[in-house]
């Protein structure tokens, strides 16, 4: 996603954006047409090229069946049953909302389809939704990026909660482009608008632990275009691969399981085998640890058609592979390979066996090696990963690790030791070693393998995995009553 730093921290731009931000996306909310309503009438000429605006209307066209298809159930094999309750609520935004006098806009290209289009028949959730009145007075406006299509924003709702915005981004390359090519500003925006529909109806229609949560939606008016969209959703941090490497392995590990689980409802979800076309970390976000993806607008769900094995090839930039054509004319499992291979070559390869217990190491390896060559498929990846959850869960990895030890520790309950840090790696804290430990003896053997250490505080905080927190020191001068930690210091003699 590219990133307009420089302009978003010079004053006068930060300012901008504000406005920009009040103005796309907070104005009233509209009550977009009703089902059934008819397109717009045929466009009045305007530049582009010679019947750019019969193409342009194909164009939004075809989104929109696309749309349509993945809101009953999607195409293709293993799609699945269309399900009977609306897509999306498409109430107006509140009661007490008035609807500005929008400028005088030009109609939508002849064949388009209307706009907002008529909800479809998939599964809104349950809860209530966020719409535009939750948007009248929110706070702490922020630009967080932007891509191909749409702008991303941060914002904190008059509850408190932070939430993520997305628009189409009136100066990105999708819409720029467009109007270029066809003269038609408002044509452009309902084409682009479409792979946010898109994405939130496969938000929708995939929902799970590791899919970014869709909070809602807004139609509402900016600049010359009425019913713009934004939708609303769970706000995550960015996947930096840098700040990834340097930290634990158990956090590293809950990442690549995440992306595991992923995979595995993609493969088997109720549209079908999903592969996302654009895989690479910035497709993705972390929410309190927890991989999830974000950007659904280039998934697909179709299997490719195919003659024979010739057209089954999965290109990559370092390596191909060839897949069978099924006698149904499908390169079989050609979207879960796609994605499979995908996750080893961003995330497994960098952040599975590094840093890793030396007892679960060959399985890392063969997790990797595996993906690698594509000799798994989701199914058989995501056990494997599952089973090292269980081992390093369980302790079962400590088996062969715990030697007899060379020291005794005294205990001293309800203390703690200050100061006296060192720096190990990977910590959960730069300036100190804090590490997680399964029980008692894994902390002795940490701290006996490491030549600074002469004891260590075991606190009452626990990982995702249960296992508890703990600082290793250099000394213990400087012992302190604390309730809520308990000291070990090596016994002298």
């Amino acid at each position: 996603m590219r990133r307009r730093r420089a302009a978003v921290a010079a004053g006068f731009c930060a300012s901008f954006l504000l406005g920009s931000v009040l103005n796309v996306l907070f104005a009233p909310g509209s009550e977009p047409p009703r089902p059934g309503q008819s397109p717009g009438p045929s466009p009045a000429p305007g530049p582009g090229r010679r019947g750019g605006r019969g193409e342009l209307a194909r164009q939004i066209r075809a989104r929109y069946e696309e749309v349509q298809r993945y809101s009953r159930g999607g195409p293709g094999p293993g799609a699945g049953r269309p399900e009977r309750r609306r897509l999306m609520d498409l109430a107006p935004g509140g009661p007490g909302l008035q609807r500005p006098r929008p400028p005088r806009a030009r109609p939508l290209p002849d064949g388009a389809p209307s706009w907002p289009p008529a909800p479809g028949p998939g599964s809104p959730g349950s809860g209530p939704r966020l719409g535009c009145a939750a948007l009248r007075n929110v706070s702490g406006a922020q630009y967080v990026g932007s891509g191909y299509t749409k702008a991303v924003y941060r914002v904190r709702l008059p509850g408190g909660a932070a939430v993520a915005l997305k628009a189409v981004d009136f100066s990105g390359h999708d819409l720029g482009s467009c109007v270029r090519e066809f003269g038609a500003r408002r044509g452009c925006y309902r084409l682009a608008a479409h792979k946010l529909l898109k994405e939130m109806v496969l938000l929708e229609r995939l929902r799970h632990p590791n899919v970014l949560q869709l909070y809602g939606y807004c139609y509402q008016d900016s600049e010359d275009i009425p019913d713009t969209l934004t939708t609303i959703t769970e706000l995550g941090a960015p996947v930096e691969m840098i700040q990834l490497l340097q930290t634990s392995w158990e956090d590293r590990f809950r990442i690549c399981l995440s992306l595991g689980r992923l995979l595995h409802h993609l493969a088997h979800s109720p549209l079908g085998s999903v592969t996302l076309l654009d895989f690479r970390p910035r497709q993705f976000v972390l929410v309190d640890g927890e991989l999830k993806v974000t950007d659904l607008d280039d998934a697909r769900v179709e299997e490719t058609p195919c003659a024979s094995s010739a057209d089954c090839i999965l290109e990559f930039p370092a390596r191909n592979f060839s897949l069978p054509c099924s006698a149904q004319g499908w390169c079989e499992g050609m979207n879960e390979k796609r994605n499979l291979y995908n996750a080893y070559r961003f995330f497994f390869t960098y952040l599975l066996p590094h840093s890793a217990p030396p007892s679960l190491r060959p399985l890392l390896d063969s997790i990797v090696n595996a993906t690698g060559e594509l000799s798994w498929g989701v199914d058989e990846t995501l056990a494997q990963l599952e089973r090292v959850l269980h081992l390093f869960r369980s302790g079962q990895y400590l088996q062969n690790s715990t030697a007899g030890h060379r020291a005794e520790y005294q205990r001293l309950p309800d203390s703690t030791i200050l100061q006296e840090d060192y720096r190990c790696w990977p910590s959960y804290h730069h300036g100190s070693c804090l590490l997680s430990v399964f029980n008692l003896a894994e902390a002795v053997d940490v701290c006996e393998s490491h030549a600074q250490c002469q004891a260590f505080v075991v606190t009452n905080q626990t990982t995702w995995t249960g296992r508890q927190l703990v600082f290793f020191k250099t000394g213990w001068s400087h012992v302190v009553p604390d309730p809520n930690k308990t000291a070990y210091v090596r016994a002298s003699g």
